[in-house]
């Protein structure tokens, strides 16, 4: 899924760094930050819900709560009200699997077109 959805966002134009669970994504968005936090390297972050080492949900909630400003969309075949709430609350988008690609790449695009709009003047 994670080739899949890599190859569509850079089909799209956009620069994707992978990483392969929860924990390799946490040091990969702090590494961008850490070196000016006021400058948005990363823009959107897309993950599972369900990963190793850290899930998706818990990551978005530590950046919440770190007041990183980035976009978030999760993905899940899992869901239920619990991690709905918790994600709405982290302000992340969440979407159910299966999902459709189209709706995904109309999600980021959406977003980074949210992201540009904050970071001008």
């Amino acid at each position: 899924m994670r080739a899949l959805v890599v190859q569509a966002l850079r089909k799209d134009g956009h620069d994707v760094v992978e990483a392969s669970d929860g924990g390799r994504l946490l040091v990969r968005i702090a590494e961008a930050f850490g070196r000016d936090p006021s400058l948005a390297e990363v823009d959107v972050v897309v993950s599972d819900v369900r990963m190793p080492v850290c899930s998706g949900l818990e990551l978005v909630e530590r950046l919440f709560e770190a007041r990183w400003n980035v976009a978030f969309i999760l993905m899940t075949a899992f869901s239920d009200d619990d991690i709905r709430r918790r994600a709405h609350s982290a302000g992340a988008l969440l979407l159910d699997k299966p999902l459709r690609l189209d709706d995904l790449r109309a999600a980021v695009s959406d977003l980074m077109r949210r992201a540009l709009a904050r970071s001008q003047p």
